[in-house]
């Protein structure tokens, strides 16, 4: 269970002495419990996998909010944390991967302009789930969609 890995991972850093491991471990387990305590009950791993996915978003925007703030030594902080999260995150798909997703996806919806963006976004991400930014899908249909 993916839990128990983050708890040995945490507890492997807390001997090492890493204190960004143990202390975006402790961060990740506090957002899991607060998730379990939302649904009252256990979370799966793909329902784990989306917690940590929603703690890595969040550290994107606090990197790009402390550099444009100038504040480096915070945005280094967040990017280090971010990185120890995107290690349990799946692989993002490659633009051109995700292209040719998209195209399949407005030519199965049927779509023929910006019009139907959400005929063609909400079967997309479902597919994607996790595999690609949500706002990187999106320009990238309005983008073909515009052409259309």
């Amino acid at each position: 269970m993916l839990q128990d890995e983050i708890r040995t991972r945490m507890q492997a850093a807390m001997k090492a002495r890493d204190k960004d491991v143990v202390s975006t471990m402790r961060l990740v387990l506090t957002a899991v419990r607060n998730a379990e305590v939302e649904k009252m009950g256990k979370l799966e791993d793909t329902e784990v996998v989306a917690v940590i996915g929603r703690e890595a978003r969040r550290r994107k925007e606090a990197i790009e909010a402390y550099s444009a703030a100038g504040r480096e030594d915070l945005a280094g902080n967040e990017r280090r944390e971010k990185e120890i999260l995107d290690g349990y995150l799946p692989a993002q798909l490659a633009e051109q991967e995700l292209v040719r997703l998209i195209e399949a996806a407005i030519a199965e919806a049927g779509a023929a302009g910006p019009g139907d963006l959400g005929k063609v976004m909400g079967p997309l991400m479902a597919k994607l789930k996790g595999q690609a930014d949500g706002g990187l899908v999106s320009r990238l249909v309005r983008e073909r969609l515009a052409g259309s």
